[in-house]
């Protein structure tokens, strides 16, 4: 099993040869912070509707080498956080508008990969949610009902038959489906727009390292970046710049990627409409069937290292490999004998209160995108399209949508942060591990754990 080397995504597509790093100290329309894909699809909307923009990325490492590579490829629509919040702040038809504006985003990622020629093994065949306790079942229910009081969702409610005919997961209650997501090849979707945007006059510059975002400037280890505007699309690195430790926590997420299955497990298992894979526990999993038969796995592993450090290359502890295999043949026995293949682990950025924000402040020209909480592939292109209207000026339905300059407070300094962060955790564990168990209801314990971390709202 390989363990780390970024992500197995990478490592099956092969690392493109490196870029060359920034020459020196230089000057642009706009620089963008972070060559993922926050970065990339606002350089290319950008440069599609601006053409004579001088744009220049600079990148710590590689292009994707962030969670833009190593996340489970779920190309959802979710709106990060989720709708209610901004049902309270700025009324129902604006959290309507931007669950729209998200169907419509699955539809464009999926276009424009098509257009540009980016094959990054995309199958529309939705979002499938499964249950498997009784108190899962109740909170899928709840869920569906919540879902389809809005007419833009388009989610259906299954029987524990008619589940386990399109997915087969052992002890399946029921399940829930919505046909807005696709299953996509991250590392293949980060090096096509990589491609694409330097076609059309994008300049990345990698392994080059930025301290510091001030207005006008991204001082970088090899001399400073001027710029009418900086944007930051740094995600779950943001807490290595200075000034901003405290906020946005990076959150760990691990997966695990098995050998290619045998027609006969797969004959048992069903999962032919290659949907996304996730279920109703408070400490939640994500899979996928990748183009070659393999299934993708993930789920949070060790949440958060101390004082908001990063990892490297993704090198997984053992105990988290070892529990999302058990999570693997709980829910699907026939993959007992099937060899792990990879392993890997990357982080994700995480507000306050668990919401995406995107923004710009025209006085110091700093420009910001993130906060996914894991559910950027989609959010990404919304954000890049939106700080392409808010840089050029441009008025539209995109900028007016409820998350644009949202701002949120900082997280607690340390060790509050690191023993709030791993109680929480423990908190999802043991309650799912009670539902699983013995409890028929939802348990107390995370539901006093969704208040105090944010996520209940």
């Amino acid at each position: 099993m390989i363990n780390g080397d970024v992500s197995f995504w990478w490592n099956q597509l092969g690392r493109p040869a490196p870029r060359v790093p920034l020459p020196g100290p230089t000057t642009a329309d706009v620089c963008i912070v972070g060559a993922g894909y926050t970065g990339l699809w606002t350089a290319y909307y950008l440069k599609k509707a601006a053409p004579g923009l001088r744009i220049v990325i600079v990148e710590q490492r590689f292009a994707g080498y962030g969670a833009s590579g190593r996340n489970g490829g779920w190309l959802t629509n979710s709106v990060t956080g989720g709708r209610e919040q901004y049902v309270a702040s700025h009324g129902r038809r604006a959290a309507a508008r931007f669950q729209t504006a998200m169907n419509e985003t699955v539809d464009e990622v999926i276009q424009v990969a098509a257009a540009e020629g980016i094959d990054a093994d995309i199958v529309k065949g939705g979002e499938f949610t499964v249950a498997y306790d009784q108190p899962q079942q109740r909170r899928l229910e709840a869920s569906a009902r919540s879902e389809q009081a809005w007419d833009m969702t388009d989610v259906e409610l299954l029987s524990p038959a008619a589940a386990r005919a399109r997915i087969d997961v052992a002890g399946a209650t029921g399940a829930m489906w919505h046909p807005h997501c696709a299953r996509i090849h991250p590392a293949k979707l980060a090096a096509g727009l990589a491609r694409v945007v330097e076609a059309l006059g994008v300049e990345i510059y990698e392994n080059t390292r930025v301290s510091e975002i001030t207005p006008h400037r991204a001082m970088t280890d090899r001399g400073p970046v001027e710029a009418e505007f900086v944007v930051r699309a740094t995600e779950g690195f943001t807490a290595g710049l200075k000034g901003l430790h405290r906020a946005w926590l990076p959150m760990n997420s691990s997966l695990i990627a098995t050998a290619p299955l045998s027609p006969d497990v797969w004959a048992s298992i069903g999962w032919a409409g290659r949907e996304t894979l996730g279920d109703m526990a408070h400490a939640y999993m994500y899979a996928q069937r990748t183009s070659d038969d393999r299934i993708a796995i993930g789920g949070r592993g060790v949440p958060y290292r101390f004082g908001s450090q990063t990892d490297s290359d993704g090198h997984t502890p053992a105990s988290t490999v070892a529990a999302l295999r058990g999570i693997l043949t709980r829910f699907f026995p026939a993959t007992a004998g099937v060899a792990i293949d990879h392993a890997w682990s990357g982080v994700l950025g995480v507000p306050r209160d668990w919401a995406a924000t995107v923004g710009l402040d025209p006085a110091t020209g700093l420009a910001w995108a993130g906060g996914y909480v894991g559910t950027g592939v989609a959010t990404t292109n919304l954000a890049g399209r939106t700080l392409t209207d808010l840089i050029l000026g441009n008025d539209t339905g995109l900028t007016r949508l409820p998350w644009v300059n949202h701002r949120v407070r900082n997280w607690e300094p340390e060790p509050l942060r690191w023993l709030a962060v791993h109680a929480l955790y423990r908190a999802y564990s043991l309650a799912d591990h009670a539902e699983l168990t013995r409890r028929q209801t939802t348990s107390p314990i995370a539901s006093v754990a969704d208040v105090v971390s944010g996520r209940g709202h």
